[in-house]
C-alpha cells in the first residue's frame, strides 16, 4: 500500500465530514448571483461549484492547496499531484516512492501504437492524444469494478487506480505522438528510475545535454497542473465526471476543450507574434519597436495574444517564473530577449491604448499584464520544440494533474451528478417586465 493512498485514507473521512458538516450548517447561505449578463457571457465570475484543489486570486495568481505558486516553483510533478491531492509536500521518500510507481504503470498498450501509427499522418496532435486515451478506455479499473459492484465509498480507490495508470502513460503516449507526427524516429522507452517530467523530456528526443530541458519539462508540468475547477477543461472533465463516467472518458472530455484555440492555443499564438516581430524587425527589436507594433496590432482590431487573462488583474506568477528559468538558463536566445522586451513594453502600451479608446467612447482594457501563454513557448522553442501545433500536448499532460486529482476529490467526498438550470430568453423577458 502506497504512502499517498495511506495518506488519503486518512484525509477522506475528514472531507467527508466537513463537507456533512458545510452542508448542514451552511446549505442556504447564498453564494452568488448570477445577472443576465453572466447568464449570456458564459457564467463568467458565477460561484457555483467547489475546487479543492487549487484557487486563482485575481491579485495574486494560482494557489496550490494554499501555497502560492512561486512559493513552491521547485517542486517535481511527482510532489505537485501528491500535494494537490492531500495538501502536502512529501517527503524524499515518498516522491522517489511515487517515481518508482509511474515507472511500474508506465507501459503502453501495444494496441495504441497501432491505432496511432494508423491514423492520418496530418491528424492535429491532440486528436493523437485524445484518440489514445479514449481507447485505453479498456483498461479502466474503476469500469470494470463498477461492473462488478462496489460501495460507492470505494469509487475514490479505483479512480485513483486509473489516475495513476493514466499519468504513468501520458508521458510516453505524449512524446510517441510527437515521434510518430512530425517523423522523428523510433519511440524511445521509459527509463526505469527517471522522474516523470525527465521521462517525458528524454522520450521527446530532443537533444539536452546539460539537463535543462528536463528541468523545463519539470517545471512547466508542474506550473501548468491546475487552475481552479471553473475552467473549460476541467470543469468539462469535472461534468462529465460527475456522471461517473470513468477517468478516461472524463480527461479525454476535459482536453478535447482544452484543445479549444480560446483555452490551449494560446502559447502558440503568443510565440507567432514574437516572431512576427522579429521577422518584421530583422531580429531582436528594441524596444521602441516593439512599441511601434504593438500600437500596429492594437489598432488594427487584434490583440497582442499572452496580455490580458479573465481573472487575472496581475502578472501571472507562472510567467514570471518561466522568465526567472529563461533568464537563468538562456538570456542570450534571441526569442527569450525579444518576450522579456515585449514584457517590459506592451503593458504601458496596452494602459496608453486604454485610454484612447475610453476618450473614443469605447470599453477600458481590463488587464494589462501578462499571462503564462506569454513566455512558455519561446523555452520551448529554444531546445528545438518548435512544431506549434504540439504545445497544447504538453499542457494536456500537465492539465490532467488538476483533473484527476479534482475527480478522485469529488468520488471520496460523493459529488452530486452537474445538472444546473437552464432558462431561455422568454424568461428574461418575462420577468424583466414584471
Amino acid at each position: 500500500m502506497s504512502k499517498l493512498f495511506e495518506r488519503l485514507q486518512e484525509l477522506i473521512p475528514q472531507w467527508r465530514a466537513e463537507r456533512a458538516e458545510m452542508i448542514k450548517n451552511h446549505g442556504s447561505m447564498v453564494l452568488s448571483e448570477c445577472t443576465v449578463a453572466q447568464a449570456y457571457g458564459g457564467m463568467r465570475g458565477v460561484k457555483g461549484m467547489i475546487c479543492e484543489t487549487s484557487l486563482v486570486e485575481p491579485d495574486k495568481g494560482l494557489i496550490i492547496q494554499g501555497r502560492p505558486l512561486l512559493d513552491i516553483m521547485d517542486l517535481w510533478p511527482e510532489e505537485t499531484f501528491y500535494l494537490l491531492l492531500t495538501g502536502d509536500i512529501p517527503d524524499e521518500e515518498t516522491k522517489q516512492e511515487l517515481i518508482a510507481e509511474y515507472g511500474r504503470r508506465s507501459h503502453v498498450p501495444d494496441y495504441i501504437w497501432d491505432i496511432l501509427y494508423a491514423m492520418p499522418e496530418d491528424s492535429h496532435p491532440m486528436t493523437m492524444l485524445d484518440t489514445a486515451i479514449l481507447a485505453m478506455q479498456r483498461e479502466s479499473v474503476f469500469a470494470a469494478q463498477y461492473a462488478k459492484g462496489m460501495t460507492k465509498d470505494q469509487y475514490w480507490i479505483y479512480t485513483l487506480e486509473d489516475a495513476l495508470n493514466i499519468l504513468a502513460r501520458l508521458p510516453g503516449i505524449a512524446a510517441g505522438v510527437y515521434r510518430i507526427r512530425y517523423n522523428k524516429g523510433g519511440l524511445i522507452p521509459w527509463t526505469p528510475g527517471l522522474d516523470w517530467g525527465a521521462n517525458y523530456a528524454n522520450m521527446l528526443g530532443l537533444p539536452d545535454p546539460n539537463g535543462s530541458f528536463a528541468d523545463l519539462m519539470r517545471l512547466y508540468l508542474h506550473f501548468h497542473c491546475d487552475h481552479e475547477g471553473g475552467n473549460v477543461s476541467a470543469n468539462t472533465c469535472h461534468t462529465v465526471g460527475s456522471a461517473l463516467s470513468d477517468p478516461y472518458y472524463s480527461v479525454s472530455a476535459g482536453l478535447n476543450g482544452l484543445a479549444g484555440p480560446l483555452h490551449g492555443l494560446a502559447n502558440q499564438e503568443c510565440l507567432g507574434w514574437v516572431i512576427e516581430t522579429m521577422e518584421k524587425f530583422g531580429g531582436v527589436p528594441t524596444e521602441d519597436q516593439i512599441r511601434e507594433y504593438a500600437f500596429d496590432t492594437l489598432r488594427s482590431g487584434k490583440v497582442i495574444p499572452g496580455y490580458g487573462h479573465a481573472v487575472l488583474r496581475v502578472t501571472d506568477p507562472r510567467f514570471t517564473g518561466f522568465n526567472m528559468f529563461g533568464k537563468k538558463n538562456l538570456p542570450e536566445d534571441p526569442v527569450f530577449k525579444t518576450v522579456d522586451r515585449v514584457f517590459n513594453v506592451v503593458p504601458k502600451v496596452l494602459e496608453e491604448f486604454s485610454d484612447e479608446r475610453v476618450k473614443a467612447g469605447k470599453n477600458p482594457i481590463a488587464n494589462f499584464w501578462p499571462n503564462v501563454d506569454a513566455g512558455s513557448g519561446a523555452l520551448l522553442y529554444h531546445y528545438g520544440l518548435t512544431e506549434f501545433q504540439y504545445y497544447t500536448v504538453l499542457f494536456s499532460v500537465s492539465r490532467s494533474m488538476g483533473m484527476l486529482s479534482q475527480l478522485v476529490w469529488n468520488r471520496a467526498v460523493g459529488t452530486a451528478i452537474t445538472r444546473p438550470k437552464s432558462i431561455g430568453s422568454k424568461f428574461i423577458r418575462e420577468q424583466a417586465k414584471k
